[in-house]
């Protein structure tokens, strides 16, 4: 048995006792959570759809784990965005919960630098602006209503990547975010090689149940902050009218209401969207409220419902996942999944996993992926997948103050 941490830890405390490869540290608007070691598992299933019976085989477990007189009755983890692929959810060794882990910018530390790393486009900038174009055609076509592709950054370092300094820095630069980093299987070879760890900071809530209480926040349509407040500010107002954007976004929030309506008494959907800002983007947002018909929906069962939503799939979700699956250059693995914990009373907090990276060792593979509607423009796609890497580029310590918007290869693109 670990060593308890003292239950009235600080948010600070919680982040200086974590570690990667040993447990997970998450922390949202209301709560730090630290999750070390492994008590238990979430049984993996033979079924095609792993998410299909996720709330089911968690559910058991904590039941077990209850009448096993286990204190910390808790599953903590992700999901990944493909189906077919195992989740991580684990009941941890040791549980501390603190209140929410408030950062200054002054708090940020120096995790690596331009000297010390490289970054390398997966797939190259061309590769994926035609991969754009590819979908714009199936859009003509009329089988999709919306897609999302995304891509990635390779960061090679010099040295083991400092997990606790990015976590650092991403709760600085961003204190409204969920952020995260949350342990992964290791690979076929078990205790070898480096730990697995998805860190990040994501803006967009997938669900919060409290009792028959449930909240969703989704996300669509989005425009890359500037440094000057008068062009940021014309940015977002801009956003606020832009049709395509808007369009981008209700395709979205009416997948959120069709997933919630059977499972809610009633449902609140504002009219129309709001304007949400993290440290390097503008959003477009809205924030769906709703009760909950029967206590025994869980928390996971209504990721199981929402997973994956069209702001980071498409829509049709089967014809999407196909089509990303035919024009994207690698598997997303757990990016663009679900994220969080899920108590035994069935309540928990889950967030869309965006705004990330893997970790292994001294490599970082960093993710974006931007909605792609009828009037979208390839390069203009290219330009915000750039910037939402931002986010991780800038913890890393990659992106510098002017915080460049493209790699060269990407600058012969355009």
């Amino acid at each position: 048995m670990m060593t308890l941490l003292p239950a009235d830890a600080h948010p600070r405390d919680l982040l200086a006792a974590y570690a990667p490869g040993e447990g997970s540290l998450l922390a949202g608007g209301t709560r730090t959570l630290l999750a070390r070691g492994a008590h238990a598992v979430v049984p993996i299933t033979a079924r095609r759809d792993q998410l299909a019976t996720i709330a089911e085989r968690a559910g058991r477990l904590l039941d077990e784990v209850v009448a096993g007189g286990h204190p910390a009755a808790v599953v903590v983890g992700a999901v990944p965005f493909d189906r077919r692929e195992r989740a991580r959810l684990v009941v941890p060794e040791e549980l501390a919960v603190a209140g929410p882990l408030l950062l200054w910018p002054h708090d940020a530390v120096v995790v690596l630098d331009d000297q010390r790393a490289t970054v390398r486009a997966v797939p190259a900038p061309e590769a994926y602006a035609y991969a754009v174009g590819a979908a714009l055609g199936r859009l003509r076509e009329g089988s999709l209503r919306k897609i999302v592709l995304a891509r990635g950054l390779d960061v090679e370092a010099q040295a083991p990547v400092d997990v606790r300094g990015v976590v650092r820095n991403l709760a600085a630069a961003d204190p409204r975010a969920f952020t995260f980093a949350v342990d992964l299987p290791r690979d076929d070879d078990g205790a070898a090689g480096a730990p697995r760890t998805l860190v990040g900071a994501s803006p967009e809530l997938l669900i919060r149940r409290s009792g028959l209480e449930v909240v969703a926040h989704p996300m669509a349509g989005s425009v890359p902050r500037h440094p000057d407040p008068v062009e940021d500010a014309r940015r977002a107002a801009e956003l606020l009218r832009s049709p395509k954007d808007r369009d981008e976004h209700a395709v979205v929030v009416d997948a959120v209401r069709a997933a919630l309506t059977p499972l809610c008494s009633a449902l609140d959907v504002p009219a129309g969207p709001e304007l949400h800002r993290t440290a390097t983007m503008w959003h477009l947002a809205t924030r769906v409220r709703g009760r909950l018909v029967d206590e025994s929906t869980s928390s996971l069962a209504l990721v199981a419902a929402l997973h994956p939503t069209p702001a980071v799939c498409g829509t049709p979700r089967d014809t999407a996942r196909d089509v990303i699956a035919q024009l994207e250059a690698l598997p997303r693995g757990f990016y663009s999944g679900a994220l969080g914990w899920q108590d035994a009373s069935g309540d928990g907090e889950w967030t869309v996993t965006i705004r990330c990276g893997e970790v292994r060792g001294a490599s970082v593979r960093l993710w974006a992926g931007a909605g792609i509607v009828a009037d979208s423009d390839p390069r203009a796609e290219l330009d915000e997948t750039t910037a939402k890497c931002r986010t991780m580029l800038e913890a890393l310590g990659l992106a510098g103050e002017a915080a460049p918007a493209r790699t060269r290869d990407e600058e012969r693109v355009a």
